[in-house]
């Protein structure tokens, strides 16, 4: 048994004696964060190829998702901070090297720009309600008109957002587990496949479930070669981060990364994708439910995991 003495005269709730301050408000904020850049990403791409009458689910009705989801995870973060009046201030600089500040100016830019997105698609997603002033619906033919343009914007904030839920965990060099630059990448994988599963829940045509379905497929192998890139690297670290790995393995989360994660929420709907997509009739609910599951549970598994790993050699 290891016994650690921390000798301090601070007092500070939260910090000291304890070690853990990031809890499920976080979590459900990078899931939320990685599902929204999923979701504008996919509707950005298919505008951009001119493909929105084909796939109308990604471009207007999941599309709905994505402010709701931004601004409840903003609500998240906020709920989750000691002096949430206190926002603002991260507006009042920009700091290139801080991921904190990347990340808040993003999605001082995205979240507008996502209900702007859906307000363009009024008419279409509600027809029998009509705007009553003439101002509001200019305004929405504006937009129509500029879709395109707000598209080739959404592409790349869409992708520097679901980088972000990782690198905000990898930014803190402090924690072995999350100091590893593959959590972007992985966060952003995550990301796409939940937003692709999403699209195949609400989608009503075989053709938009088919083709997220094949794109879902491919994004589930990626993230499991970036898992298994991921737990190589950390193996082939130091006693901390093969300790901090312990942790999934034959440690205190292993049922819920390898059962729940990994088996669960990507190799099983993986095998069912690939069994739907050979034509064997699979109801598209089942993986789609599994992912989002899988999805949600990953990033509670990585925020608890992370903070119990630490420098003590």
């Amino acid at each position: 048994m290891q016994e650690e003495l921390f000798t301090s005269g601070r007092n500070i709730p939260n910090i000291d004696p304890s070690l853990e301050v990031w809890h499920w408000p976080i979590a459900v904020y990078l899931f939320l964060g990685g599902l929204s850049a999923g979701l504008l990403l996919f509707a950005a791409i298919i505008t951009i190829l001119g493909k929105e009458k084909e796939y109308p689910t990604t471009v207007k009705y999941a599309s709905i998702i994505t402010p709701i989801a931004l601004s409840l995870g903003l609500l998240a973060l906020v709920y989750d901070l000691t002096h949430p009046l206190y926002t603002w201030q991260l507006y009042t600089t920009i700091r290139l090297e801080s991921p904190m500040s990347w990340g808040a100016w993003v999605l001082l830019v995205t979240t507008p720009l996502s209900y702007l997105w859906v307000f363009s698609y009024f008419s279409e997603i509600f027809p029998k309600r009509n705007l009553k002033f003439n101002v509001l619906k200019n305004f929405e033919k504006w937009l129509q008109k500029h879709r395109k343009n707000m598209a080739y914007i959404l592409v790349p904030l869409s992708i520097i957002l679901g980088v972000y839920t990782g690198i905000l965990l990898s930014a803190f060099n402090a924690r072995p587990l999350w100091n590893n630059a593959i959590l972007g990448p992985l966060f952003l994988i995550s990301g796409l496949s939940t937003g692709a599963a999403t699209i195949i829940l609400l989608s009503k045509t075989a053709k938009e479930k088919h083709l997220f379905s094949k794109i879902d497929l491919a994004l589930i192998i990626i993230e499991l070669g970036l898992i298994v890139h991921m737990i190589m690297g950390m193996y082939a670290g130091s006693q901390v981060q093969l300790d901090a790995m312990n942790l999934f393995i034959g440690g205190e989360f292993t049922l819920m990364f390898f059962g729940f994660v990994i088996i669960l929420g990507l190799i099983v709907p993986g095998i069912l994708e690939l069994l739907e997509i050979k034509g064997y009739k699979i109801p598209v609910a089942i993986p789609a439910i599994l992912i989002l599951i899988g999805g949600l549970i990953f990033r509670f598994v990585m925020v608890e995991a992370g903070q119990l790993t630490r420098y003590l050699y």
